[in-house]
């Protein structure tokens, strides 16, 4: 009987250390080591049933308990819990957080993102969470780059770009984890720069420009925008409105720009504080005031942002605005202005006043800025295209026919000028500078010049130019005037002409420019002439001296001589008057002696009597060398006379006249 006695006391001894090394095996259990970024996930296996639809025990009920293991060696009884570690929320730099609440209070209908506190703090203490109206889903704050904190990893879900902090209660995520090994940012909808920091920054280009960016802000949540309206702005434009009343220094169109462009974006600290945006009445959808320069933290479920170029306005050109949002229209153009509205800023409409060189964030979904250049714009009707500006990439040479039917091609080139202060009315009656070049300037330029073509004869047209050029000028100037835009010139640049009449006229200029050398070589022979004349003359100047002396000399000889002469034949004329009065006298008193002689003596007698009185007188021999004899009574007479004329002859006398 002992035996049986004894078996019994070993197998209680050993039911005894077996019941104590279980306990102590619980007891070992039950203590967890808490790393120092870890926290212990309590779970209670049995016990009240959880109210309502929360997956974390408040007051000691099965399930999740809100209460946490924080780091180092806990104590967890592992017969009625079961612990496991999860580590801290860690958000990287340059990234943030977006936190997603398990429980709470159900979202109100239409609501997409949760109700915010300042209690709730960065969402480490659930109970406080939980007691102070905490609501499921989207949390309105993001947690900033570099936090880490304990969060509970069944109330919260903190998405990041680099992990999905926290444990699931949906099935179907839960699912996709499990496919996947791990829960990501994608099973939310999200893009991995979603999840960084919005960042606005100047932005460089291809060309190695840099251009100024401003991020134009839509949200997702809020109000719904009054009637009209097509983006929000914090308190409307009540502001405009007081501006307006509030006086003339007061309501300057420069203040009320100043005061449209003025962001409100630090009373929300730039949609970041989103709570804050909407308890300031915050809209959804557009916003009126862009973000500037800088780094956001914003949350991608509540917020998006687009970067755009901000408005810059260089020197030499200004920017119609035309405004979509602010206080309702009212024309301040005039009734004579019959091309729509002009309001002040802060109207809908086209502003009155245009915005001047600068940079503007202006927000390009709210107001739209027409660029308008204020310089000499210069345009050509050719292939050639300005590189200022490049508003005549659409104009071309000008075609047109002449009187006869000539095809004619005319590069052109027109200056005009849009003043400052009336770019608000050209843009009001055009639209665009590009319209005014391409559908009024174009159409005014090229029917002109067609129809001035068409009228003229070709020939007279290119004679005519500079007439034809005036008459464009003053056409286009009063064509322009009506759309308040200066014209400061039009000058043809050159005329492509057919090329029959190029024949012609090129004969035509060859025989003109023939003509011109002719003339020219003729011209340069006259120089000849005129220069070798002149070189002789230099020349012969000491002669030509010498000779101008002689030549007075001669001159005054000569008129000595004359003088001389004029008395000498004074004289002559005298003296002969009177000498031939004598020989008058005495030839009529020989005359009427001789024919007393011959009445006395006979003929024969008288000239015997005269011829020997002759030869008395001369050197002639008295004597005759020759006898000359007669037979008859009178021949001895006449061969005396005979024998006398030829001694007179040989003497050079006459003879005696005869009686």
């Amino acid at each position: 009987m002992a035996l049986p006695f004894m078996t019994i006391g070993f197998f209680s001894a050993l039911l005894v250390a077996a019941a104590m090394g279980g306990v102590l095996l619980i007891l070992l259990s039950s203590f967890y080591s808490v790393g120092p970024t870890e926290v212990g996930l309590v779970r209670k296996r049995f016990g009240a049933k959880l109210p309502g639809d929360s997956p974390v025990a408040t007051k000691g009920e099965a399930g999740y308990q809100a209460d946490m293991l924080m780091p180092g060696l806990r104590f967890k009884l592992s017969l009625v819990y079961a612990v496991t570690k999860h580590p801290w929320v860690q958000v990287p730099a340059g990234q943030i957080g977006v936190v997603i609440s398990q429980v709470g209070e159900a979202l109100p209908i239409g609501a997409k993102s949760a109700v915010y506190k300042p209690e709730f703090g960065n969402f480490a203490d659930v109970r406080t969470f939980m007691a102070k109206g905490g609501q499921k889903g989207v949390q309105r704050p993001v947690l900033s780059p570099g936090t880490l904190a304990p969060i509970h990893p069944v109330a919260f879900l903190v998405i990041t770009r680099a992990e999905v902090f926290g444990v699931s209660i949906s099935a179907d995520l839960r699912a996709l984890a499990r496919s996947k090994g791990r829960l990501t940012f994608e099973a939310f909808g999200l893009s991995p720069n979603q999840l960084e920091v919005t960042r606005i920054s100047p932005r460089p280009t291809e060309g190695g420009k840099v251009v100024d960016m401003v991020g134009i802000v839509t949200t997702l949540e809020g109000q719904p925008l009054p009637a009209g309206d097509i983006a929000s702005r914090l308190g409307g434009f009540d502001d405009i409105a007081k501006l307006e009343t509030a006086g003339e220094e007061g309501s300057t169109d420069a203040r009320l720009i100043e005061t449209i462009l003025g962001s409100q974006n630090n009373r929300h600290n730039a949609y970041q504080d989103f709570q804050k945006f909407l308890d300031l009445g915050g809209r959804i959808g557009l916003q009126h005031d862009p973000l500037l320069y800088g780094a956001y933290n914003l949350n991608p479920f509540l917020v998006r942002v687009e970067e755009v170029p901000m408005l810059v306005i260089e020197q030499g050109q200004v920017a119609v605005v035309k405004a979509y949002v602010g206080l309702p229209t009212q024309d301040t153009s005039g009734a004579e202005f019959k091309f729509g509205s002009l309001v002040r800023p802060g109207h809908r409409g086209i502003w009155q006043d245009p915005l001047r060189t600068g940079k503007y964030p202006i927000n390009p979904r709210c107001y739209q800025a027409v660029i308008v250049p204020t310089f000499i714009i210069t345009l050509n009707w050719a292939d050639a295209v300005s590189q200022a500006h490049n508003l005549d990439a659409q104009l071309s040479q000008i075609e047109a026919k002449s009187s006869e039917g000539f095809q004619f091609a005319i590069d052109l080139q027109v200056q005009i000028h849009i003043p400052d202060t009336q770019a608000p009315y050209v843009i009001s009656m055009v639209g665009s500078v590009p319209n005014l070049v391409n559908e009024v300037l174009q159409a005014a330029v090229g029917n002109h010049f067609r129809n001035k073509l068409q009228s003229m004869p070709a020939v007279k047209f290119i004679g005519s130019r500079e007439e034809v050029q005036q008459g464009a000028f003053d056409y286009v100037k009063t064509e322009l005037a009506k759309y308040r835009v200066e014209t400061r010139g039009v000058y043809i640049q050159a005329v492509v002409l057919p090329q029959q009449l190029v024949q012609v006229l090129t004969q035509r200029e060859i025989a003109n420019q023939e003509i011109a050398t002719y003339q020219m070589q003729k011209a340069a022979q006259d120089q000849r002439i005129e220069t070798e004349k002149a070189k002789g003359t230099a020349d012969m100047q000491a002669d030509l001296a010498k000779s101008q002396v002689g030549v007075t000399i001669q001159t005054n000889r000569t008129a000595s001589r004359k003088m001389e002469a004029e008395g000498e034949a004074t004289y002559i004329e005298q003296t002969g008057t009177a000498q031939g009065a004598q020989v008058r006298s005495v030839g009529l008193a020989r005359a009427e002696a001789y024919e007393r002689q011959v009445k006395a003596l006979g003929e024969s007698a008288t000239a015997f009597v005269n011829s020997v009185e002759a030869l008395s007188k001369s050197n002639v021999p008295f004597v005759p060398s020759t006898l000359v004899m007669g037979s008859n009574e009178g021949g001895a007479l006449e061969g005396l006379m005979a024998l006398m004329m030829r001694q007179m002859g040989a003497a050079g006398q006459k003879p005696p006249l005869a009686s």
